[in-house]
């Protein structure tokens, strides 16, 4: 079946940052570790945290020690002061947009203004709110709430950072109509403006709307409400085992969206579950090919091609010759490497991608087979290509496999923070960009024939670029995974923002570098057709950061499509020269 999935479905800004910062105190293996009530509306991510140490507490009475988390929902004052005296360490996980909530109400109320909060008087935010209006506050959740505010001469309005535009514009106007002077303050997230146009946006092209979220959460509960105002059979799901597969199973095409406290692998256990269902109108030719590409992808068949697509490309960039047996070198090693360290490191699969989890667990005698004849097939092949080549190989397979595998003898391992070649921040996205670019450029320079040592270099710079690029964007995609079992993988490091911005880097280097080395004679022209490669990563950059696709198959698919279009230009070149 097919899946619409809205651009903005997952966690929000605030609520990112929140589970960042709880997940950051874990890591350090800060204890005892509380939040001051549930830090989001969903019950798998807190039972999640329980399972990590993490105890949600509505009192302090009874802690004198340890450090407690301010929800992103923010409190009121009066219980920051009372934390703050307890003598517990504060860590605040406020979400900005609502402090800037709780600025505006403060500065206003203090210069003799009346608050009105547009939104749920019950939620945690308003709660936080109201107390920072110095008893000058009154919360409403519709237009008939206006009618019943006490006549009031200085008024200004804001809204529950969740509420609903249409709600929040009706209460508004009908505010005015009581206090023409009322001042205004559209305090709406824009996330929030972003999913509720996207699931309106949604009802043009699907036949119905699944909206992933906990059932307790204000703004998936309107997400929800939308979708059924706009007259779309909609489902209000907290996992993939509430979906109702008979009733979607008369629709073709199904939307996709989540609330601002669902996790990213909820929202892909969902998606996985809806695409596996079966349509009454799909056919069965259809379907077995959207199995078979999902298998290629999943079992790294896909990956292991785009390395034999782009050991062809670099085979032509360097001048050697463009045989069949380094690309076919390439091909085995990728596959091999990537399918076993699937299996020596499972830590953060289940958070990830639980579909790659499944897949790996249901085919792991194949896997693990396969994994294992690629090895000797990538060790046959470098035996023929000499004995230099065959020792290289053997070091590069015994290193891929012990990069996942503890170094540290066990007793001991609690004196160094890293065990594991793994375990050194960032080694992931540089590991693998070098592991790619020595076995597809360097590797040749030990083989029986002569190769340039310059356009070798030159081969390796550009597919290290390439696949740094590839690796990196990856590990955002699995920076919650990440987050949660510790790794401490480039963009946990620096952050997402920045490391956008170094990937944006080393794209204006690459591409610099495509021009600059046939002008120099490292080269030769078929440089400058490769900078179609570089312009595709960048449009892949571009398709994330302004959420054009989400991170799934597709987006995958995408950023492989890089390397295959690598061989493709390599072909072309080849035929027309």
């Amino acid at each position: 079946m097919k899946v619409k999935l809205a651009r903005t479905a997952g966690f929000c800004m605030g609520v990112r940052r929140a589970m960042e910062i709880v997940l950051t105190e874990i890591n350090k293996g800060t204890s005892p570790l509380y939040t001051y009530g549930p830090l989001i509306h969903n019950q798998q991510v807190l039972g999640l945290l329980e399972t990590k140490g993490v105890k949600a507490v509505d009192d302090i009475t009874d802690l004198d020690e340890g450090t407690i988390i301010i929800r992103a929902h923010g409190i009121p004052p009066a219980e920051r002061r009372r934390i703050k005296s307890s003598g517990l360490r504060i860590r605040d996980a406020t979400c900005p947009r609502v402090a800037r909530v709780q600025a505006i109400i403060s500065s206003y109320t203090k210069q003799g203004y009346h608050a009105v909060i547009v939104g749920d008087k019950d939620h945690p935010e308003v709660k936080g709110l109201m107390g920072y209006a110095n008893g000058r506050a009154h919360a409403i959740k519709s237009a008939k709430g206006a009618s019943q505010l006490p006549r009031m001469r200085k008024v200004f309005v804001v809204a529950q950072t969740t509420q609903a535009g249409p709600t929040f514009r009706e209460v508004v106007k009908a505010i005015k109509g009581r206090f023409p002077d009322a001042l205004v303050f559209d305090t709406i997230c824009d996330a929030t403006y972003r999913r509720q146009r996207e699931v309106r946006a949604l009802s043009d092209h699907v036949d119905g709307v699944v909206v992933v979220g906990g059932y307790n959460s204000g703004n998936t509960q309107r997400l929800a409400q939308i979708s059924q105002e706009a007259g779309m059979p909609t489902f209000h799901v907290e996992t993939e085992e509430e979906l109702d597969s008979e009733k979607l199973r008369d629709m073709e095409v199904i939307g996709v969206t989540a609330g601002a406290s669902t996790p990213t692998w909820m929202i892909k256990s969902v998606v996985r579950e809806i695409e596996g269902i079966q349509s009454r109108t799909e056919t069965l030719l259809g379907r077995w090919v959207i199995k078979a590409a999902r298998f290629l992808l999943l079992s790294n068949v896909v990956t292991a091609g785009g390395a034999f697509a782009l050991a062809y490309a670099a085979a032509l960039l360097a001048g050697r010759d463009t045989g069949i047996i380094y690309p076919s070198l390439a091909f085995f090693y990728i596959y091999a490497m990537h399918v076993l360290n699937r299996f020596l490191d499972k830590g953060a699969s289940a958070y990830n991608d639980p579909e790659v989890a499944t897949f790996y667990r249901k085919y792991r005698t194949f896997l693990v087979v396969s994994g294992v004849v690629s090895i000797i097939m990538a060790l046959t092949l470098s035996w023929y290509l000499g004995l230099w080549v065959f020792v290289a190989m053997a070091g590069l397979n015994l290193l891929g496999i012990v990069y996942s595998v503890p170094l540290v003898p066990a007793g001991i391992r609690h004196l160094w923070p890293y065990t594991r070649i793994k375990d050194f921040p960032g080694s992931k996205t540089l590991s693998e960009a070098l592991a790619w670019g020595v076995v597809i450029a360097l590797l040749p320079l030990l083989g029986p024939r002569h190769v340039a040592l310059l356009s070798s270099l030159a081969a390796f710079i550009f597919v290290f670029s390439l696949t740094y690029i590839r690796s990196a964007i990856f590990d955002i995609f699995q920076e919650q995974g990440d987050l949660i079992v510790g790794a401490e993988t480039l963009p946990i490091m620096l952050g997402e923002e920045r490391t956008l911005l170094l990937l944006k880097g080393v794209v204006v280097f690459a591409g610099l570098f495509l021009i600059a080395a046939p002008l120099s004679g490292a080269v030769g022209p078929f440089a400058y057709l490769l900078i179609l490669t570089v312009i595709s990563s960048a449009f892949c950059l571009l398709a994330y950061e302004k959420r054009w696709l989400f991170p799934g198959r597709r987006f995958e698919a995408l950023v492989e499509g890089n390397f295959f279009l690598a061989g493709l230009l390599g072909l072309i070149w080849q035929i027309l020269t």
